[in-house]
């Protein structure tokens, strides 16, 4: 993950005049496509999947200007003037205009499809602009050909979609994606016209099009409608369209009304100008595009610069109303697994009741769940203060609170389980095992002579991979709450790490990049862990997680934060401990403790996925020869129980698909 950040002057910012009309343009001054010099490069291409040729380059200019030194392309293209062109990179459609020193050594793959309304196809011919600079200025970006709902048709030539599924949009770093995506020229205006957004293909994470293209390289988005609002309007003047230089693909769809040799005319027009920079005479001048410095525009950059940063230093003492509708913006663009059912919700509710507070006399310390029968499991670390390894046992009072669920609430003692005292600490885990994940639960025996909650253990589930989950505990010491998140999948950890050090600089006066490295460092090869983003933090530790179908899945455990300047703690990525494995690693220690009127006490508890359970366990005790699993047998109490001596008899079988039920 390349964390670095890097700042460029590009030089003094230049005007267009088009049409007698002049325009602002970027930063970086935009020039007319030279035939420049640059490393002489080759790479393959083929037509319709047929035998590849080599084509050598050492002149700056687009991909089709390389093709077009090719003879067997010239003939084709000729061939097929009035269909539209098709380059496919690694599977993924690149634009005509797609810098040609990007291409390295992969095979494009030349197509043509059917052109719509007769029209030429966007984005052809070597006439766009270019900026000057270097390759290392340039972001590539994958959009996905078929957009999200209510917004599916993106493309113009919707023929695309059933060649490629990915499209590959180039841009400089320092434009918006409503500027990369209009050059581009194969989006249809709808884009623009309506309130769309990137959505990244696995966060999720919403991308606006105002936004810089900056962080965009290497990633997979879809387009996909925020509201039915409308989009902001720009500015007159602004920088949302005049960067952009006059060619087909900018103007309305509706231009498909022109008829075709309106169309051939303006289009032909452009090109002219572009590349010979002369009138042409037919009784009248035809439109003509010329590039002129701005004067003194190296001191107009440096003011520009003062006022901006003046404008942002005023933004942070903005009113309170200004940050509630930056948070309502924010909230606009979270992702709808997010929202619950208010079935769903139902369901939570009546199993929020086997939730619980954990406190060490009388005060609080974190949450856990009734997991079956008698036993709470909770996270070591709350109790780890208090607890004697050698003795094994706490050498404080510790109770467990389910019915805490308002501050004025008075605890009778005659709800389920008002307050229970914890009578041991069974088995427990801190730290890694032998594979080297860490791991950190406690199983605790209660004092119960009163009537308890339904064990959680009757809802378990798998660790799923994405989706909506919901948090149930209580977080800062304070009463029962819920919380719903969004899972961030294993392989985008670090992305999301990158994009919060990215998105909070303003933060990290005490904070190294370093630190944001050690994060997605550690957290990436965590593959037992459920990794996602909620409100829920100090006090909440031990609190189940739960699925979009109620199931729990997971401990909440932790997370990653920092200080600011001003000592606020800023979270941006949290995580929990994989039930299933907590569940194996209990019944080996139950086993290696000879704890087996616990084991007794959960294989009396039925639930879905036992059978499951039982396979995997089957692995993990081969895998690492835990002899006392086929010992146990000899012990009286195992051989005059039933259950038990049915659970050891399915580790001693041979490989064999015999179910074991537990009745």
């Amino acid at each position: 993950m390349d964390l670095k950040l890097k700042t460029e002057n590009d030089g003094p910012m230049d005007k267009a005049v088009e049409n007698g009309e002049s325009c602002q343009h970027r930063e970086s001054q935009l020039v007319a496509k030279e035939a420049a010099p640059h490393p002489t490069h080759s790479f393959k291409w083929c037509l319709n999947r047929k035998l590849p040729s080599f084509v050598t380059c050492n002149q700056a200019g687009t991909v089709e200007d390389s093709l077009n030194r090719s003879a067997l392309f010239r003939t084709t293209a000729g061939k097929n003037r009035r269909r539209e062109l098709v380059i496919l990179r690694d599977g993924k459609a690149i634009s005509s205009h797609f810098p040609c020193h990007l291409i390295k050594t992969e095979l494009l793959t030349v197509q043509y499809i059917k052109t719509v309304d007769k029209q030429r196809q966007p984005g052809s011919g070597s006439f766009r602009p270019c900026r000057k600079g270097s390759s290392g200025e340039l972001v590539i970006f994958d959009v996905l050909a078929k957009g999200g709902k209510n917004v599916v048709k993106i493309m113009k030539n919707p023929a695309l979609k059933a060649i490629a599924q990915d499209i590959t949009v180039y841009a400089y770093k320092g434009e918006t994606v409503k500027q990369a995506l209009k050059r581009d020229g194969r989006f249809l205006n709808t884009v623009f016209k309506k309130n769309c957004v990137l959505s990244h293909k696995i966060t999720q994470v919403n991308t606006e099009m105002s936004n810089l293209v900056d962080d965009l390289d290497g990633k997979t988005y879809k387009i996909i409608l925020l509201n039915k609002f409308s989009p902001p309007e720009s500015q007159p003047g602004s920088l949302d369209d005049a960067y952009m230089m006059p060619d087909k693909s900018q103007r309305s769809d509706s231009d498909g009304n022109q008829g075709p040799s309106e169309q051939s005319t303006t289009t032909e027009s452009v090109n002219d100008n572009m590349m010979e920079n002369k009138p042409q005479t037919n009784g009248n001048t035809a439109a003509q595009t010329t590039f002129h410095e701005i004067p003194d525009s190296g001191n107009m950059q440096n003011h520009l610069s003062s006022v901006f940063k003046h404008l942002v230093d005023g933004m942070k003492t903005l009113p309170k109303l200004s940050r509630i509708q930056n948070l309502l913006r924010v909230e606009y663009g979270k992702n709808a697994e997010t929202c619950t059912e208010v079935k769903t919700m139902k369901k939570l509710m009546v199993r929020s009741t086997s939730v619980c507070q954990v406190r060490i006399n009388g005060s609080p310390e974190g949450s856990g769940f009734l997991l079956f029968d008698k036993f709470v499991l909770t996270n070591c670390h709350v109790l780890q203060e208090i607890y004697n390894e050698n003795r094994r046992q706490h050498y404080e009072r510790v109770t467990v609170h389910f019915s805490y669920e308002s501050l004025d609430q008075k605890e009778s003692g005659k709800e389920h389980g008002a307050e229970v005292e914890v009578e041991e600490m069974v088995v427990s885990e801190l730290g890694p095992d032998v594979s080297g994940h860490v791991y950190d639960w406690a199983l605790l025996r209660l004092r119960a002579n009163q009537t308890l909650p339904e064990g959680l253990l009757k809802h378990f589930g798998f660790l799923p991979q994405s989706g909506g989950i919901c948090i149930i505990g209580h977080p800062d010491g304070g009463v029962k709450k819920i919380d719903a998140g969004l899972i961030i999948p294993s392989d985008s950890r670090d992305q999301v790490v990158e994009k919060h050090y990215h998105k909070n600089l303003r933060n990290f006066q005490l904070i190294t990049q370093r630190f944001f490295e050690g994060v997605a460092k550690s957290i990436q090869p965590e593959r037992h862990l459920l990794t996602y983003k909620s409100c829920f933090y100090f006090g909440s530790s031990g609190s189940p997680v739960f699925n979009k179908y109620c199931k729990v899945v997971a401990m909440h455990s932790g997370g990653y934060h920092y200080p600011d300047t001003g000592n606020k703690h800023h979270h941006f990525v949290e995580f929990g401990y994989c039930l299933s494995n907590i569940i194996e690693h209990i019944i080996v220690q139950l086993v290696n403790r000879e704890k087996f009127d616990v084991l007794k006490a959960y294989l009396a508890c039925s639930y879905a996925h036992h059978q499951d359970m039982m396979s995997n366990l089957k692995q993990l005790v081969e895998s690492r020869n835990f002899i006392k699993f086929k010992n146990a047998l000899s012990s009286s109490v195992v051989a005059n129980d039933a259950s038990l001596k049915m659970f050891f008899e399915f580790f001693c079988q041979k490989e064999e698909n015999i179910p074991m039920d537990i009745v």
